[in-house]
């Protein structure tokens, strides 16, 4: 693990264009349950309650799971060290961009800046008749489903449902960030969402070296992984940015003339 730590950490040191590619694993340390695994939601709950088909015709009875799932557990996490680690290597320069599959907001809440949140986010709601959008914070869950204080229509969390699009604008941003990487930071995801999974495989395809992050083998590691390191997000990424700060030091220090 160390001599692939500092591997890493040369890789990153070195990256003109780093990017971080992160999913539900990222967040697991926070108190997030993933979505998928023998203890994920959906072991307890049925997908079909975030099918927009569903929730067009159902929008109590997906309203009652969406609450539970997004605003009564999700919405009280906080950063772990593994988020703030990346916002460090942000302000280091060593990352250029987040990618996101995670829909809870902790990367800006940690402080990283560029964050492309792939399937939206659970910081703001739009109206399902009139698109107005308001942020959750001042939305009552109290009687469910939440209305729309413009039209009284239904309003329904900023995040992908299955069945809709993944939106141009981030879809497009995202894709690009993959495409300039020269190396990609995989963290905490199975590799199996689509089309989220084929940024890496782009940037990989574009020549980036591919770092991944997690607990277990992905569908990403034996297809194009440069460097596995095996840990969570919470322990891993704050000792890679200590492993980074090291061997720049010891880089300053053999540059210095002899006394």
């Amino acid at each position: 693990m160390d001599t692939l730590l500092q591997d890493a950490a040369a890789l990153l040191r070195n990256a003109r264009h780093g990017v971080v590619f992160t999913g539900a694993g990222m967040s697991v340390e926070s108190g997030v349950p993933s979505f998928r695994g023998p203890d994920g939601l959906w072991t307890r709950y049925d997908p079909s309650c975030l099918e927009i088909g569903y929730f067009r015709r159902h929008p109590k009875e997906a309203w009652v799971h969406i609450k539970e799932i997004f605003f009564d557990a999700m919405g009280q996490a906080l950063p772990n060290a593994g988020h703030r680690a990346i916002a460090e290597m942000e302000a280091m320069g060593l990352v250029k961009a987040v990618v996101t599959q995670n829909i809870d907001t902790l990367h800006q809440a940690a402080g990283s800046r560029n964050v492309y949140e792939f399937h939206g986010t659970i910081a703001s709601m739009r109206c399902t008749r009139c698109g107005a959008r308001v942020a959750s914070e001042k939305v009552r869950l109290d009687v469910l489903p939440p209305w729309c204080g413009q039209c009284n229509g239904v309003l329904k969390p900023d995040f992908v449902f299955f069945g809709e699009p993944i939106p141009e604008e981030v879809a497009l941003a995202a894709f690009a960030e993959g495409e300039r990487a020269d190396v990609i930071l995989v963290i905490g995801t199975t590799g199996e969402v689509t089309p989220a999974c084929n940024i890496p495989y782009l940037a990989k395809a574009a020549g980036a070296s591919v770092i991944e992050v997690n607990v277990e083998p992905s569908s990403f590691t034996d297809r194009i992984t440069d460097i596995f390191l095996d840990g969570g997000a919470a322990s891993v990424l704050p000792a890679l940015v200590e492993a980074v700060k090291a061997s720049q030091s010891a880089k300053r220090n053999v540059s210095l003339p002899p006394a």
